[in-house]
């Protein structure tokens, strides 16, 4: 909850500064009752329009300033606030309240749209000190986001110009921003839609919570057919709508920790398969190629595991990481600098100690020379005197001299430190320019990435138009199946007429056969009796013989003459002899 008021009070933050004409931190209670009406419609809060009056009773005339209105802000409207709200919508109003007294009247490469993404884009990655500004990290992060969605390589070098001349520790505030942003200094070569459609990328990743989206096949519950969606994953759920302006939602898909995704099989002609399986009911959806499949459950499984864990999205998480790094490395840099100025007010106590001493010898050399010029007076009176003056003198000298050793090797070990320190801070520099160069890295393979993602598109474009072709094959086809379907009823037609004729033709050779069968018996009838006739000629042919053509060939001989038969009706009796006698034994 205290992450969602502090962004809540940024962009009222806008809002009241806009108020405030001339700019001395007041703003007039009419104008904060309709600022609070606003409020509480936009966020779903009951108003209480006697709360304001109330609350600043005792100070009926005059403005309120920025101090005042916060713990009637607090009580009244942010410690309600429920998140069921649309922040869009918040956002919009906050912005209508500024935009106009901030921007400038000079034309921006942006339209007023993109100029209001901008802003809240700023709002979400500024720091949580007023007034507002954007490091220049941040500023970094956003403008390699926008080049990387316009597909245009990193304007490190123009960058690097304007971070020097904002300064090492300053920002931009968001009008700044809106400004070098609707220059157009950072996407030159691109048109107004492909920046367009690079802030609003950025904006639905950074502010809506948009993690994936795109077309996919959704298998119907009650149907059964496949139906193509536009489908955006966010960090507890799943919307998909008939298209991607967003318009036409047709329901969501709730995720919780217990939801789970997994790799289906193709079947039914559908291929790129996958399946989420939530609590209550389970959906089938194909994606455009192995890939995007592939895509589409690495994020599902992520955003269910980030749900298992209670983590923030990826973007939160990361601007997180950024502003803990950077308060880390703030309070390091000035650990590093206490540090040097202790260092330096320990060298100047030195320095003291040093010169104390050095005053200590000449004023003892001083004394040393009074006395010797006593001792020189007084040379003959006081001889034994000045030996032990002397000796004592010596001694004091020699001390003096291991004090100024100590002292030296005092400053020697000190001079080590610092030369110590300055190989700490030389470490930390690298250590810094490894950051730089890991960054640099990750910016390449963003790069990368995105090459593969625009190949990826033209090969999508290709499977469409070769898809389209096949649509129009089919086409082609099916005139062709109808053409030859006409065909084959006219020949169906004219074998009905064969089949006619041919059923004729059958029932006469049916007829002639029947004929042919009467004749046919007639003849074995025939036959039989003149096979009988024969019988009988046979058996007496000794007494009658038949009465035939007479034969050219030789005639046969018997007993009783000249034979009535001819050699092959001889040969052909032999045979019926040699049977029946055969048959007889």
């Amino acid at each position: 909850m205290g992450g969602l008021k502090e962004e809540l009070l940024k962009a009222i933050w806008h809002a009241f500064t806009a108020l405030d004409l001339d700019r001395s931190g007041k703003v007039s209670k009419s104008q904060l009752k309709v600022l609070s009406h606003n409020l509480c419609t936009v966020l779903n809060v009951p108003h209480d329009p006697v709360a304001l009056e109330e609350h600043f009773r005792d100070d009926d005339e005059g403005p309120v300033s920025n101090q005042g209105y916060m713990p009637y802000l607090n009580k009244f409207i942010l410690e309600k606030v429920q998140g069921n709200f649309d922040k869009v919508e918040f956002n919009r109003m906050c912005w209508t309240l500024c935009f106009k007294k901030n921007l400038t009247k000079s034309p921006l490469f942006i339209s007023d749209e993109d100029a209001f993404k901008v802003w809240v884009i700023f709002n979400f990655l500024s720091e949580d000190k007023y007034p507002l500004v954007i490091v220049p990290e941040e500023i970094e992060y956003l403008l390699k986001k926008l080049t990387e969605a316009m597909g245009a390589g990193s304007h490190q070098e123009q960058f690097e110009h304007n971070k020097n001349s904002l300064g090492a520790n300053q920002g931009l505030s968001a009008w700044e921003l809106i400004e070098l942003i609707g220059s157009g200094q950072f996407s030159k070569g691109m048109d107004r839609q492909t920046v367009s459609m690079a802030v609003n990328e950025v904006f639905n990743e950074l502010i809506l919570d948009v993690l994936k989206q795109g077309y996919m096949l959704k298998k119907g519950h009650r149907r059964k057919n496949w139906t193509e969606r536009w489908f955006v994953l966010k960090p507890n759920i799943i919307s998909y709508y008939a298209s991607e302006d967003l318009k036409d939602k047709k329901g969501d898909i709730v995720l919780d920790e217990n939801c789970f995704v997994e790799s289906l099989p193709d079947k039914d002609g559908k291929k790129c398969l996958f399946l989420i399986k939530c609590l209550d009911k389970s959906f089938e959806i194909s994606a455009s190629d192995k890939k995007k499949k592939q895509e589409w459950i690495q994020a599902i499984q992520t955003t269910v595991s980030l749900l298992r864990v209670g983590s923030p999205p990826p973007h939160k998480e990361a601007r997180q990481k950024r502003k803990e790094l950077r308060q880390k490395r703030q309070a390091e840099e000035e650990e590093l600098e206490r540090q040097m100025k202790e260092l330096q007010i320990a060298n100047e106590n030195k320095q003291e100690e040093l010169e104390t001493v050095r005053k200590q010898l000449e004023e003892a050399a001083a004394r040393a020379a009074v006395e010797e010029k006593k001792r020189l007076q007084t040379q003959m009176e006081l001889q034994d005197r000045f030996s032990l003056e002397l000796a004592r003198e010596k001694m004091v000298r020699q001390q003096m001299e291991e004090q100024v050793a100590q002292k030296s090797s005092e400053l020697k070990q000190y001079l080590q430190r610092v030369c110590e320190l300055e190989e700490m801070y030389k470490e930390l520099q690298e250590a810094l320019e490894d950051e730089k160069q890991a960054r640099q890295d990750e910016e390449t393979v963003r790069k990368l990435q995105a090459r593969l993602l625009e190949e990826e598109s033209a090969k999508r474009a290709d499977l469409e138009k070769w898809h389209l072709q096949q649509q129009q094959t089919i086409l082609m086809t099916e005139a062709e199946k109808q053409e030859l379907e006409t065909q084959r009823i006219i020949k169906e037609q004219a074998l009905q007429v064969a089949m006619q004729q041919l059923e004729q033709l059958e029932l006469e050779r049916k007829q002639a056969l029947d004929q042919y069968e009467g004749v046919k018996k007639k003849l074995e009838l025939a036959a039989n009796k003149t096979k009988s006739w024969k019988d009988k000629v046979a058996h007496h042919e000794g007494l009658i013989r038949l009465i035939e053509p007479g034969s050219k060939n030789p005639h046969l001989i018997t007993n009783w003459g000249p034979a009535a038969f001819t050699q092959a009706e001889l040969e052909q009796r032999e045979k019926s002899w040699k049977g029946k006698k055969a048959t007889s034994e």
